[in-house]
C-alpha cells in the first residue's frame, strides 16, 4: 500500500507573453484552452488549493468558472517561473513548511500519478527541492535542445540539467549518432518541481547564474547555489510538453489518439 502523501498546494506559473509561442495559456487543444487542461490536472491530483500565477488578464478571464481554481495576477517582469510563483506564495502567505507544487503551464497532459510523486519524492528526501524524470529511448530527443536532459547521481540527485546530449557516450557516438547505447542513463527532465514556502522565497531571492542564463533552465539557479535536487522516476508518461507551435500540434494528434479526453 503507498505510503500517504503529506498536504500540498499547487502554482501553475502561466506566462502569456511565450517567446515562442506567444498568448501560449489560451491555445486550444481538442478544444480546450491549455490553461485550463494543466489547472484540472492539478485538481485531480487532490491538491489542497490550486493557484494559476498570471501576468495577462486574459489569461484570468478564461479561468472564470473553473471550479476551485484560484488566481492571482503577478508582476510581467519575472524572468522564471520560480520567481512567479514566489510572489504567489508571498501574496497568500503560505508557512514555511507549505509543500509547493511548481506544474508548467505548458503541462497540460501531466498525470495526477507524476504530481503525488513529486510531492512523495519531496518529503521522503531532506534535499530542499525535488523534480522528477523519465528514460530517454529515442536518439532523436536525446539531441533535441528542447528535450531538457537530466543527470543523475547514484543518490538520486541531479548532478547538471542541460539542453545538450548528456551523458555523452563519447565512443559510441563517435560512431553513429541515430542510436543509443544500451546501458547508458539517458533521462527526460520533467518540468514539475516541489519545494517549501521557506526555500522557494529563498531561492527567488538568490541572483540569476550563469548557467542557469546560459541554458535558459530555473532549476540550474539552485545547483549553482549549492543546494541539493532529488530526482524520482516518473510513475506515469509525461507527454512533452509544449513549447512551439509543432509541439501543439503533436499534441492535438496525441489528444486524439487518446479519444479527446
Amino acid at each position: 500500500m503507498a505510503k500517504p502523501i503529506p498536504p500540498f498546494v499547487v502554482v501553475v506559473p502561466a506566462r502569456f507573453a511565450s517567446t515562442r509561442l506567444p498568448g501560449k495559456p489560451l491555445l486550444r487543444i481538442g478544444g480546450q484552452s491549455m490553461i485550463r487542461r494543466v489547472a484540472n490536472r492539478a485538481m485531480s491530483a487532490g491538491a489542497a488549493q490550486v493557484v494559476v500565477a498570471i501576468d495577462d488578464p486574459r489569461v484570468g478571464q478564461e479561468l472564470r468558472g473553473c471550479g476551485d481554481i484560484l488566481v492571482c495576477m503577478t508582476r510581467e517582469d519575472h524572468a522564471s517561473g520560480t520567481d512567479r510563483i514566489a510572489e504567489t506564495v508571498s501574496h497568500y502567505g503560505w508557512p514555511e513548511d507549505t509543500i509547493v507544487v511548481n506544474l508548467q503551464g505548458d503541462e497540460p497532459f501531466a498525470p495526477a500519478a507524476g504530481i503525488r510523486a513529486v510531492v512523495a519524492t519531496l518529503a521522503a528526501d531532506d534535499a530542499p527541492m525535488a523534480t522528477l524524470a523519465t528514460p530517454i529511448t529515442d536518439a532523436h530527443e536525446l539531441f533535441d535542445p528542447n528535450a531538457v536532459k537530466v543527470v543523475r547521481a547514484a543518490n538520486g540527485r541531479a548532478l547538471y540539467f542541460t539542453r545538450s546530449p548528456a551523458p555523452w557516450a563519447r565512443d559510441a557516438f563517435a560512431c553513429d549518432r541515430d542510436t543509443l547505447p544500451p546501458a547508458v542513463p539517458f533521462l527526460r527532465h520533467i518540468g514539475i518541481y516541489a519545494y517549501r514556502a521557506g526555500f522557494l522565497r529563498r531561492l527567488a531571492a538568490l541572483p540569476r547564474t550563469p548557467l542557469e542564463q546560459a541554458e535558459s533552465l530555473e532549476q540550474l539557479r539552485a545547483l549553482e547555489h549549492g543546494y541539493a535536487i532529488s530526482v524520482s522516476d516518473t510513475p506515469e508518461a509525461f507527454p512533452p510538453g509544449i513549447d512551439t507551435a509543432e509541439d501543439l500540434a503533436r499534441a492535438e494528434r496525441w489528444l486524439a489518439g487518446q479519444g479527446g479526453v
